[in-house]
């Protein structure tokens, strides 16, 4: 058995980009998107699902620029199982050629079926079938999900599996929609398709697990240990609710425990902590710091009994090593006097891989910054990247401030902005500096958004750190993560305020889109 399993390869299917990018506060535009891409691709997943295509205009272009960009991986478009939305994934998707893959889906619970659909299980089963031999007419690479699938009852599910194989679904997903299952039952539904369903041996089963009870990473564990070839899962966990199976959960999982995880699998595990911290930097949303893999205390140890076992043999206390995860255990100190190469260098052992012009303004951030400190941390770096990323397609932009505040004396913020390529320029009064600035950034704005929480932090040690504000912002129905940072703390508070009020123009002209299909 053993044997027959190391020659089995576990496919990973990375669904950052759509499931993920589908959670508040995620969403992305269309060179966020390509950036993720790029990594993903480092981190050679075997298969990217990109968007869902009918979903908006913004979506369809973001999956066809990865389509026409991405070389390595397959490229995957959701689609349910209308001939429309099919016919215009496969629009977006036929730059992949045959690494296209139009995924389609339809509920198959009970309780799906009775309240979403409204259809009965005879039609829905006619419904896959027809979806995938639409699908099958644009190209052989075609899967099929059944939504709900673990409240599905298991002989209608088991035949809703053998007819879309029969039609020519070469993946079959068996999804956890709803983070509903746990391991053992998870097992057993995989197992019983195995044994109920003639032809299963003629694709592959997928699984796609939630994280309501915070079993996603074990029970997609379990499906592969009883069978399955393919896992979806994606950066961080990000997605729908309580995200989705984490990837560099699973994937260190099966490094670590070879033992009775005997699987194969391409993912290259040294790009996990780039991709985390450049998911984080797109989105503004940070990991927590216990995080399994990538969260800033995995591989920290301040425990006098740890720190001791720690010194004499690092397996004391760690079941792998940061370097295997892409984690650095020393930090290259950088200042005023290093050059661009060494910079560079640094960067691209940081995970980022810049144009010419982009590393020219980062540089530039770097030397004033390393004017201002006596020495420049991995943390700075991180947070000028997160600054310079956050430069795309914005609406807003912050050219300077000017505060007066004391015991005695009314805080007042000049703020001067360039709005729409405009430069335009107020002064407000406030309880406090910053409450001043964000007034008058508020006020050239005309924005009506509501600042929900407000959070200050260092990002290095020092009276010379330099300060980080992560701020909450909501306006109607939509809220937004906000990131900036500066040695002076106002000027950071302003910087992160405009990044959220950034993002929000973002998914405004996301949900425009939307509304006009």
């Amino acid at each position: 058995m053993a044997k027959k399993d190391e020659q089995r390869q576990v496919i990973f299917f990375d669904t950052t980009l759509r499931d993920g990018e589908q959670a508040p506060g995620n969403s992305m535009n269309i060179e966020e998107k390509l950036r993720i891409a790029r990594q993903l691709e480092k981190l050679k997943v075997d298969v990217i699902e990109a968007g869902f295509p009918i979903a908006s205009e913004g979506d369809f272009e973001a999956v066809k620029r990865v389509a026409q960009t991405i070389k390595g991986a397959q490229i995957a478009g959701l689609s349910r199982s209308s001939f429309k939305d099919i016919d215009r994934a496969w629009e977006a998707l036929q730059y992949a050629g045959e690494r296209g893959r139009i995924h389609t889906f339809i509920a198959t619970s009970d309780i799906h079926m009775k309240y979403k659909l409204q259809m009965e299980p005879a039609r829905v089963l006619e419904s896959a079938v027809k979806a995938v031999k639409r699908a099958r007419s644009y190209t052989p690479n075609v899967e099929f999900s059944c939504e709900d699938a673990v409240r599905t009852r298991l002989p209608f599910l088991a035949e809703v599996v053998a007819a879309v194989i029969d039609a020519g679904a070469t993946t079959v997903n068996i999804p956890d929609t709803v983070g509903y299952t746990i391991p053992f039952e998870y097992f057993n539904i995989i197992s019983y398709l195995k044994q109920n369903v003639a032809n299963i041996d003629q694709a592959v089963i997928s699984v796609h697990c939630h994280n309501d009870l915070g079993l996603s990473v074990a029970n997609s564990i379990s499906a592969v240990m009883a069978g399955a070839g393919q896992v979806e899962c994606t950066i961080n966990g990000i997605g729908e609710r309580a995200g989705n199976c984490s990837l560099e959960e699973f994937v260190m999982a099966m490094r670590t425990r070879r033992d009775i995880l005997p699987y194969k699998t391409n993912v290259v595990t040294e790009q996990l902590t780039p991709a985390s911290r450049l998911l984080s930097t797109i989105t503004g949303i940070m990991v927590q710091p216990n995080k399994a893999i990538v969260g800033a205390n995995a591989f920290a140890h301040e425990a006098g009994i740890h720190q001791h076992g720690m010194m004499m043999d690092k397996s004391t206390y760690e079941i792998m090593t940061p370097e295997s995860v892409g984690l650095k255990t020393s930090s290259l100190v950088l200042g005023k006097h290093s050059g661009r190469h060494a910079f560079k260098k640094r960067l691209e052992e940081l995970g980022y891989d810049l144009d010419d012009a982009s590393l020219n303004k980062a540089f530039e951030k770097f030397k004033a910054l390393a004017d201002l400190k006596k020495e420049v941390f991995d943390e700075d770096l991180e947070a000028i990247m997160t600054e310079e990323m956050a430069q795309a397609e914005e609406k807003y932009k912050l050219d300077h401030i000017t505060v007066t505040c004391g015991s005695f004396a009314v805080a007042t913020a000049t703020v001067q902005m360039e709005i729409e390529g405009k430069s335009v320029r107020t002064a407000e009064l406030g309880d406090g500096p910053v409450d001043a600035t964000l007034k008058a950034i508020k006020k050239l704005t005309k924005c009506k958004a509501k600042l929900l929480t407000y959070n200050v932090g260092a990002i290095t040690s020092g009276t010379d750190a330099q300060g980080e504000v992560t701020v909450k912002v909501s306006e109607g129905d939509r809220t937004v993560t906000g990131r900036g940072s500066s040695t002076d703390i106002i000027e950071a508070s302003a910087k992160a305020f405009i990044n959220a009020l950034n993002r929000l123009e973002v998914i405004r002209e996301r949900f425009e889109e939307r509304g006009a299909l």
